[in-house]
């Protein structure tokens, strides 16, 4: 898999630096869309353009931290581990605003984004996805960068995960191949999580999938009944956790297994 670094951020910033209103708005789409096809040229469709002063205030703080080092660090390891894999792709990383305003809510957008983001996949790109709400140092960004590459190349060989089944295991597993530790729950809460989701794993509803992955909380956000499950719970178990417990080895008499 053939992967370069575009620099997406310092061009989300210069469009920032135009005053909030319709001319930003119209700079926006010059920027994302082709002039000729209107169609995507760069993969901007997560970032508000309309966004208040803490987005830019929030890309200077990316900036002052080497973010876009560090996205360009994590494609090069990227590339040098699925360099037997087919394809070819640009990478760059999206700031998310879900601290102000309508323009994006957070489990919606998320789910979204982990389901592989297909239209652009299509079109030869992955965007890693900072949100405005969270602190992020070089590590954390690289964990993004990282996780969104190595799910594009799980969906590339095993197709785009529908059920919440194949979610948990896609996620994991890219989770897991970017080194991520987070999210974490106590074992108690991650056992009564996975209870909670295994009657669950063959369903595909928007509705489960956010709850399931992203908690009460968002789920209530957008209208959708709550599972019991704290805040990320089905991406903890995920990263984690086994999806389904292992039946336990017999160890007493083969006779009174036989007949119990």
């Amino acid at each position: 898999m053939k992967l370069e670094y575009v620099r997406l951020l310092s061009i989300q910033r210069d469009l920032y630096r135009i005053p909030r209103g319709p001319e930003r708005f119209q700079e926006y789409l010059r920027t994302m869309l082709d002039p000729v096809t209107r169609d995507l040229r760069l993969p901007l469709g997560a970032m508000n353009p309309m966004a208040k002063h803490h987005v830019p205030q929030f890309l200077d703080m990316l900036e002052s931290l080497g973010a876009e080092e560090a996205g360009a660090r994590a494609t090069q390891e990227a590339s040098a581990s699925l360099a037997a894999e087919p394809g070819a792709y640009r990478v760059g990383l999206v700031v998310a605003d879900d601290v102000a305003g309508g323009w994006t809510h957070r489990a919606a957008a998320e789910l979204s984004h982990r389901r592989g983001e297909s239209t652009l996949a299509r079109r030869g790109w992955i965007t890693g996805l900072l949100w405005a709400s969270e602190r992020y140092g070089p590590a954390e960004i690289r964990e993004e960068a990282l996780t969104s590459i190595f799910r594009i190349s799980h969906v590339a060989k095993r197709g785009a995960a529908r059920t919440l089944r194949g979610l948990l295991i896609q996620e994991g597993n890219a989770m897991r191949m970017a080194g991520a530790r987070n999210p974490v729950l106590e074992p108690h809460l991650l056992v009564r999580s996975r209870e909670i989701l295994r009657p669950l794993l063959d369903r595909d509803d928007d509705a489960t999938l956010i709850a399931a992955l992203f908690g009460d909380a968002a789920a209530r956000d957008l209208g959708h009944a709550p599972l019991g499950l704290p805040p990320r719970a089905g991406l903890a178990v995920a990263l984690h956790g086994r999806l389904e417990t292992r039946p336990r080895p017999y160890r007493g008499d083969p006779t009174d297994h036989a007949n119990s």
